[in-house]
């Protein structure tokens, strides 16, 4: 197979929509129901011309930023301070290799693409976090709240419609980093009903549940003596509402009532349906197990879920660090890849063979990246838990890696190249805003469409950027 190369000053948010107002009973008044507006919000702002088919995605998110020289962009002929301890090993097609901490990676090379020529400017995580996750250019280099709407926000609006009875954006993270500013994730000026619903919390621990998903039984009750009122109030409204504004009201209402007695909604978030073979597959940790759900969520119909995989919460040695920063005081980089990759390999690595398995490649574009990559040349410094001397690598954004997969996309590809040390770009030089070209190209949304501001000022949804051609479909 040929191997290619290639201030505005907004508001904080006043955090994400929860369980609780998304779906909670306590966030729907029975006589109220300020779910409703919620609902035709976002229904008004399905109105598109264009022709979007059944398709999702899956983003993996890797905060603090992977090594990509120790991971896809490996440099064996750099000097020893540059190529570091780890090997590269060869994969099932021939011209790509991975890191030989990698085996299960090398097993389906074929399945994914490799993007390494995406880079941009951003350092601070902040700054990069920001740049990633909006597209856009960053007002401030630092700091994590949105001054722009990020994708999954951008998605949410784009795409849900009212219609279905689960949400279009889902994100999994861990339950003491729940907030949407933690990781730039937020709405900025698109405004909260626009918050991607949130499932915070380990999935591999014991007793793990979605809280606030359906109702209690007398709930259901005062829910089906709502829904048969606006039933017997249907005639009345059709004869003396011409406009139908009354008749949609009731359909959103119906729907906000409905969402919180979804049978589809609660099983979609209950990993004990599951097979425990398959759960034991995918890994029993933090990667695996929202990996597991994420594919769930995705089969069920929601449109965009994201997965932070920060910390796979096992017990981390004391040469770990939480997420992916593995500068020398946090993190001896090469015990803690040793640590950490067996988890992570796992888990990418089934959650793609699971998608291939049930014929969800075609529907669903699988992203894996951090915020930028790590410097190439390494440093040693003394541990902040060890308090010894140990290597590890600094922010990097100049050049980073990317794994995409599914899509009905030609996979077994690289696109782009580094240079000799793994320094920055040397072949297709790409930025963020290519890859999310090619994520709205997926979802049938228009990257140049226009929005609107909080002044009204339009905003085009990427200012610029296109797809990349290898990641659409092929087609016959």
């Amino acid at each position: 197979m040929t191997v290619l190369k290639m201030k505005n000053d907004a508001k904080r948010c006043p955090g994400p929509v929860s369980r609780r107002t998304f779906l909670e009973i306590g966030g729907i008044s029975i006589l109220g129901l300020g779910m409703s507006d919620y609902l035709r919000y976002q229904a008004e702002a399905a109105s598109r011309g264009d022709d979007m088919s059944d398709t999702s995605v899956i983003f993996i998110w890797l905060p603090g930023g992977p090594p990509h020289m120790e991971t896809y962009d490996m440099k064996p002929e750099a000097p020893i301070d540059y190529r570091g301890e780890f090997k590269p090993i060869r994969t099932n097609v021939p011209g790509i290799d991975v890191c030989e901490h990698l085996p299960r990676h090398a097993k389906i090379a074929d399945r994914f693409t490799l993007i390494r020529s995406i880079h941009h400017k951003f350092a601070d995580h902040g700054g990069g976090h920001k740049r990633l996750m909006t597209g856009r250019v960053p007002a401030t280099p630092t700091g994590t709240v949105n001054d722009a709407p990020a994708v999954n926000c951008i998605v949410k609006k784009m795409l849900e419609n009212g219609r279905s009875e689960m949400p279009a954006c889902v994100t999994e993270v861990d339950g003491s980093r729940a907030g949407i500013d933690t990781f730039a994730m937020g709405p900025a000026w698109l405004g909260p009903s626009t918050t991607p619903f949130t499932v915070a919390g380990d999935p591999h621990k014991p007793g793990f549940k979605v809280q606030n998903i359906g109702v209690k039984q007398e709930m259901e009750d005062r829910l089906d003596d709502r829904l048969a009122m606006l039933k017997g109030v249907d005639k009345f409204r059709r004869e003396v509402d011409k406009t139908g504004a009354m008749k949609a009201m009731d359909g959103f209402n119906r729907q906000a009532i409905e969402m919180l007695m979804s049978e589809k909604v609660r099983n979609a978030f209950d990993l004990s349906k599951e097979p425990k073979e398959l759960r034991d597959r995918y890994g029993w940790n933090a990667y695996g197990q929202r990996a597991i759900l994420g594919r769930r969520l995705v089969e069920a119909g929601v449109r965009f879920v994201t997965m932070v995989w920060e910390h796979p919460r096992i017990d981390a040695p004391k040469y770990a660090t939480y997420n992916w920063d593995s500068h020398a005081v946090n993190a001896h980089i090469f015990k803690d890849a040793l640590w950490r990759f067996p988890c992570y390999d796992q888990a990418l690595t089934t959650l793609i063979e699971d998608l291939y398995e049930r014929g969800l490649d075609r529907k669903v574009l699988l992203v894996c990246t951090g915020e930028f990559g790590r410097t190439p040349r390494i440093t040693v410094r003394r541990g902040t838990q060890t308090g010894v001397e140990q290597p590890g690598r600094d922010h990097w954004p100049q050049a980073m890696s990317v794994l995409v997969s599914g899509g009905s996309m030609q996979t077994g590809q690289v696109i782009g190249a580094t240079n000799s040390k793994g320094e920055h770009p040397s072949e297709r030089p790409l930025s963020p805003n290519d890859l999310w070209a090619s994520v709205y190209r997926h979802v049938g949304i228009d990257h140049t469409h226009t929005l609107h501001d909080l002044q009204g000022r339009p905003m085009q949804i990427l200012p610029f950027g296109k797809p990349i051609p290898e990641i659409g479909p092929v087609h016959a």
